[in-house]
């Protein structure tokens, strides 16, 4: 008899959470330069000129802080899936071009979007990451062979040209105030060549999907989502105060229906809040970080701080020494789990981040009647 289990099912970001992917950080390497990773690496980074595998001592800590996490979910009675790392220490190419490297594949948020029973793979705007899926398709495999309603979706994989760059975005030291302003008139490293988009650039709110226009999701990569979920109505975002606009899950967290926490140097524009709050939402400041600096070799900002998984609308994961997020939420009636994971931040992100929702509660919902 054919097991007609409902393996896959999400339709937003906080619904109790009953099954999830959590990334691994074997073999992730720091990239070679590449036109859209160059503008991602602030001009005082250690970062710079560096690429190849990150160092045995860091990639087993992050693992180790991973499997704990993961053990922290499992002791809740979430389901934990594990991706299969690829070598990501090789040269790849294209018929258009060659890169010295892969990264890893510690942030699935970044790669897949689990809306329904659908999980796509996002297109990608890193010629690093073109590859990265692979460490999903096994588990990917085996979701579609055992729930007959799975949809196992691929963007079109864009061709990443040196025509989707502008070359001019790197061309010299460019302080923090022209990014600014370039972030505010929407001018970024990425071109309208072809649909661009990364997974983690969009927040699910039932029949509404919320996008952010920045480094890695372009406006084609928006209008290809709004084509491809034609049951859903999609919304473009941006936050003006963000130099370095790449993935929405630092600047706005939707912590449970009618409660989101947005970054205070980076607040969504009056015009882009009416839906929220035309809907009765409330969208506070996050708490500030408890840390100056990000962690070294990282990515990320120290705003990762507001990057919390939601197990239920009264549960979340906060990093361990992120006392002052912490204790927002908390007032807020949210049960805190701290975890700690800073010393993984490097490898692709926070608790948000190194996750992908397969299977949370709940039904399609419309959280926004007045649009």
């Amino acid at each position: 008899m054919q097991n007609t289990k409902t393996v896959v099912n999400s339709w937003n970001e906080w619904d109790p959470l009953k099954h999830v992917i959590v990334g691994r950080a074997d073999g992730t390497c720091i990239p070679a330069p590449e036109p859209a990773l160059d503008a991602k690496v602030p001009e005082n980074s250690d970062m710079r000129g560096k690429f190849g595998p990150r160092t045995k001592d860091t990639v087993d800590k992050a693992n180790q802080l991973l499997d704990d996490f993961s053990n922290i979910l499992i002791k809740k009675g979430i389901k934990v899936d594990r991706p299969t790392a690829i070598n990501f220490n090789q040269k790849i190419s294209t018929p258009d071009w060659v890169a010295e490297t892969m990264f890893g594949c510690m942030p699935p948020r970044d790669v897949l979007l689990t809306v329904g029973n659908e999980i796509l793979e996002a297109t990608m705007s890193y010629r690093c990451r073109w590859f990265e899926y692979l460490c999903y398709r096994p588990l990917l495999k085996q979701y579609f062979n055992s729930d007959p309603n799975m949809r196992h979706e691929s963007a079109p994989k864009p061709r990443l040209t040196d025509a989707d760059y502008r070359k001019d975005y790197l061309s010299e030291k460019i302080g923090i105030q022209k990014r600014l302003k370039w972030t505010e008139d929407k001018f970024f490293v990425t071109t309208e060549e072809e649909a661009l988009f990364d997974a983690a650039d969009v927040l699910r709110f039932g029949k509404d999907l919320i996008v952010q226009h920045g480094f890695t999701t372009n406006l084609k990569g928006i209008d290809w989502l709004k084509r491809h979920y034609k049951d859903h109505r999609v919304h473009a975002v941006n936050f003006p105060g963000d130099p370095y606009p790449i993935h929405i899950d630092a600047t706005f967290t939707p912590i449970k229906e009618g409660l989101i926490i947005n970054n205070p140097q980076r607040k969504l524009p009056n015009d882009q809040r009416k839906l929220f709050e035309n809907n009765g939402w409330e969208i506070i400041d996050a708490a500030q970080p408890a840390h100056n600096e990000p962690p070294p070799l990282c990515y990320s900002s120290v705003w990762l701080s507001m990057n919390v998984l939601v197990l239920d609308p009264k549960t979340v994961c906060v990093e361990k020494s992120e006392k002052y997020q912490a204790e927002q939420l908390d007032k807020l009636g949210m049960e805190v789990i701290p975890v700690e994971l800073r010393d993984a931040y490097a490898f692709g992100g926070g608790l948000h981040c190194c996750t992908a929702d397969v299977y949370r509660e709940g039904n399609l919902k419309d959280y926004f009647p007045k649009q």
